[in-house]
């Protein structure tokens, strides 16, 4: 549980169709983080978006919907995200994603 005041929150920006040995990245790193006691994580799915290579994908036309932009934040301890992030580099592997780290404050 993250107890209120200041924490770190991980955002991981990837790819629908990003992998890790079979399955989806963005699962294999909420497993991940559960395995490590993180506080929380959760995943959501864009409706649009485009990243490094320029193209535009999009809920609204058909053969744009897929890969479609998931995002994967991870709220914790600024130590335990940290060190959460190594494991996170190694699933997403050389230039398949993000990773941004911010201070936050938790309220609640």
């Amino acid at each position: 549980m993250t107890t209120p005041g200041e924490q770190l929150r991980m955002t991981v920006y990837l790819r629908e169709s990003a992998r890790w040995h079979h399955r989806p990245a963005y699962s294999e790193i909420v497993h991940r983080a559960h395995a490590a006691g993180l506080a929380g994580a959760g995943v959501f799915r864009g409706i649009e978006g485009y990243g490094r290579h320029g193209r535009v994908h999009t809920t609204r036309l058909l053969d744009l919907a897929e890969d479609l932009p998931i995002t994967v934040v991870v709220v914790d301890e600024e130590d335990r995200v940290r060190a959460f992030a190594r494991q996170v580099r190694e699933v997403l592997g050389e230039g398949n994603g993000l990773i941004t780290l911010d201070h936050v404050e938790v309220v609640l």
